[in-house]
């Protein structure tokens, strides 16, 4: 069957020429939110028995994680794109973890088993519904009575260095657009009262949100980072469109930037994430 579609846009993104990115670099972006992860997967607190749905699972490492948590139980992951979720099962099959399985879907709209998972979460990839109020009332409706949603996103622009350091490289003379807070993208749930609103439009419950602060890591050294952050998405996005020569300057400016963030610990640049709790009652 067709997939139904209510986020167009973002899955011609993920579903595209970004996915195919991430699935070529998808240990080098597994690598730079370590530090995060571990606060998920603490959060979360599966237990073996555990029926876990992973939401914009992309290559799968949260996903994998998951099932091996709920040894006897099993794990989900859902996201827009086929050649992250084709990864994600060939990381599985390679790894050995039988009980998991991955679907590609659009999950604002996907009809998923009434109260057929005990936990849901999501590693960075529930930010981008068009409509979150209707994204997340369809995931509740996935949760058992009293099920959690354990989630991260990222905080606002200025909260995160790397972003804004980015963008301050590559803006070339330009005066660029800060990226809406509530809007499908990177900072769709930075808003915290936002995430408040939309979690208990949507029924759910008990909404806490915790704030997080961790370096993150692009490489051991600025010429390792350099191919891996250059092919970065928002890289791309920032210098499409300029001329040649506009752009080899920019581009020269961001490498400036990661020589500048190269310490012993690598090249690191300061990040802000929440860490979003809910159930459903």
């Amino acid at each position: 069957m067709p997939m139904t579609i209510a986020n167009a846009e973002m899955a011609k993104v993920w579903d595209g020429d970004e996915g195919e990115q991430w699935t070529e670099d998808a240990d080098r972006y597994d690598a730079v939110v370590v530090p995060y992860s571990r606060h998920l997967m603490a959060a979360a607190r599966i237990s073996t028995s555990d029926r876990v749905l992973d939401i914009g699972c992309g290559t799968g490492e949260s996903t994998r994680q998951a099932a091996r948590a709920a040894a006897s139980g099993s794990a989900l992951g859902v996201d827009l794109s086929a050649r992250m979720l084709k990864r994600a099962e060939e990381r599985s099959r390679d790894e050995g973890i039988a009980n998991i399985a991955f679907l590609q879907a659009d999950a604002q709209v996907h009809r998923f088993d009434e109260s057929a998972f005990d936990i849901v979460i999501s590693r960075f990839g529930a930010m981008f519904f068009g409509d979150p109020v209707a994204a997340f009332r369809n995931i509740a409706t996935a949760m058992r009575p009293g099920g959690r949603l354990v989630l991260l996103s990222w905080q606002e622009l200025t909260k995160n260095e790397w972003v804004a350091s980015f963008r301050d490289a590559l803006a070339a003379g330009r005066t660029l657009p800060t990226p809406p807070s509530g809007a499908p993208g990177p900072f769709g749930l930075a808003d915290a009262g936002g995430v408040q609103h939309i979690l208990g439009e949507a029924g759910l419950h008990d909404v806490a949100l915790v704030a997080l602060d961790e370096p993150i890591r692009f490489g051991s050294n600025a010429g390792d980072a350099w191919p891996f952050v250059v092919g970065m998405g928002i890289v791309k996005g920032l210098t499409e469109g300029l001329d040649a020569d506009t752009k080899t300057t920019a581009l020269d400016q961001l490498r400036r930037v990661l020589e500048e963030h190269d310490s012993a610990a690598g090249v690191t640049f300061a990040s802000s994430a929440w860490l979003i709790t809910a159930r459903r009652t």
